[in-house]
């Protein structure tokens, strides 16, 4: 499996992240993804910012990161996860790698109001839109278990292929008298399903 958590921060780079507010409301906005390693994702915010409000009150974060000139060159990875405040350790290494940020905040003193944070634990989704079929492919880090999401054919199939026929991305076979759905192919629109006589399709959350 490829190394999406450096894929994001050195291909897609800036993200829209979102976190709850003290009424639980979500709200979003766009940062930078300044490092990655095998244990999670590294970005900084100023002390002064409603964003490190919100990240000191709740861990839990969702972010999306997109890539293409448009919707069908298009590649994203969403994660679920939790982030938690590091302190300025990495800071020198982040204005190292990320040189633009020494226009933003030129000299040690802007900087002091600057900690970072590490998204240290989640699963995430990679989606592809620019090949045929689609790709998607599910991934977890730090203690987090994969989890399995999607359309499944169940035994109770009868083979009588009128999820073959309608899937958009063709992804479905029928072989040895039972359906099967090509999971990392498969858009989850939920039109095999629709038209399953038996019921045989279900779907994991």
């Amino acid at each position: 499996m490829p190394n999406y958590l450096e894929y994001l921060y050195k291909e897609i780079h800036s993200v829209v992240l979102a976190t709850t507010d003290e009424n639980n409301n979500p709200i979003t906005c766009v940062i930078d993804m300044m490092l990655a390693d095998k244990e999670g994702l590294y970005f900084l915010t100023a002390k002064g910012k409603a964003l490190y409000e919100r990240l000191s009150k709740n861990e839990n974060i969702s972010l999306t990161g997109f890539k293409g000139d448009d919707t069908m060159s298009s590649k994203s990875i969403n994660i679920r996860a939790k982030a938690m405040e590091v302190g300025s350790d990495l800071l020198s290494e982040i204005f190292c790698k990320n040189t633009y940020m020494n226009d933003i905040y030129p000299n040690i003193e802007s900087r002091k109001s600057l900690t970072v944070f590490k998204i240290y634990e989640g699963d995430g989704e990679f989606f592809d839109l620019s090949v045929r079929p689609i790709f998607r492919e599910s991934f977890s880090f730090g203690k987090q278990q994969k989890k399995t999401t999607g359309y499944f054919i169940t035994e109770s199939c009868i083979a009588c292929s009128k999820c073959v026929m309608i899937c958009p991305q063709n992804c479905i076979k029928l072989e040895n008298k039972k359906a099967s759905i090509g999971q990392n192919n498969c858009l989850h629109c939920g039109s095999c399903m629709n038209v399953c006589y038996s019921n045989a399709i279900k779907r994991v959350l």
